[in-house]
């Protein structure tokens, strides 16, 4: 992720006196920058959420245990976690006082990636875990009557669930998408490196530019919109495709 946006730094900055519209219709290199940076930061979030999040949910989902039901109201509840003080912790780690902070990362775009996956695991996990629960309901015969073991039971349930746990990646692409106070705190807003789409609509409120902000904010809209629309579309194609 350092080594995809190293070369944001030669970018420039937007121009202020040009709308959003005119920056797309140029082709603005910052403006381009900005939003490959978003949906590079934003989808490794996402898989990384994914990887750690759904085997987290289905476990929960397939076991029982004293203290599980504490845990699924804890999971529940981080759904909510305040982003800027995911931040403010996260950069409390990695500052250079902090116990991680021989690792440089703060104030680059792995650092935002970090945040970001922080954020949206409990969302993953927990839409994960309902889904899961449910479909358990359905198959628990059929699979205690084949004798199929725990890693064998998760991996069938959550593949048999793929399409369902779509709703779970957007969901997680969403918040991510949406993400300021988080990316804000551990990336710096840094122009030409760690400068996203959700921070350069902050900016440039608060400079007053205020046309722009907003074109910023419509291009963000039609990227989360153009990639739910991808998205519906591939499960609705690879449903007709197995019949389901």
């Amino acid at each position: 992720m350092i080594r995809f946006a190293s070369d944001l730094r030669s970018r420039g900055n937007m121009p202020d006196h040009l709308s959003a519209l005119q920056l797309i219709l140029t082709g603005d290199p910052a403006l381009l920058s900005i939003v490959r940076l978003s949906l590079g930061v934003s989808l490794a979030a996402v898989l990384l959420a994914a990887v750690i999040g759904m085997p987290i949910g289905a476990s929960l989902a397939l076991t029982r245990f004293p203290g599980r039901a504490i845990l699924v109201v804890l999971l529940n509840a981080m759904m909510g976690l305040p982003p800027v003080v995911v931040g403010l912790s996260l950069y409390l780690l990695l500052s250079r006082a902090g116990p991680l902070g021989e690792l440089g990362i703060l104030f680059t775009p792995t650092a935002m990636v970090i945040a970001q996956t922080i954020l949206i695991v409990p969302i993953i996990a927990a839409l994960t875990r309902q889904t899961i629960e449910d479909l358990w309901v359905e198959y628990r015969d059929e699979l205690k009557a084949m004798n199929v073991d725990a890693i064998g039971r998760m991996t069938t349930l959550l593949w048999d669930a793929r399409f369902s746990l779509l709703t779970a990646l957007l969901a997680g692409f969403g918040r991510a998408a949406a993400e300021v106070g988080a990316v804000m705190i551990v990336g710096g807003n840094i122009d030409g490196f760690t400068r996203m789409m959700t921070t350069a609509v902050a900016l440039e409120t608060s400079k007053g530019n205020l046309p722009l902000a907003m074109g910023l904010g419509a291009i963000l809209i039609t990227i989360v919109l153009a990639i739910n629309a991808a998205a519906w579309g591939t499960r609705a194609w690879s449903e007709r495709l197995t019949g389901r």
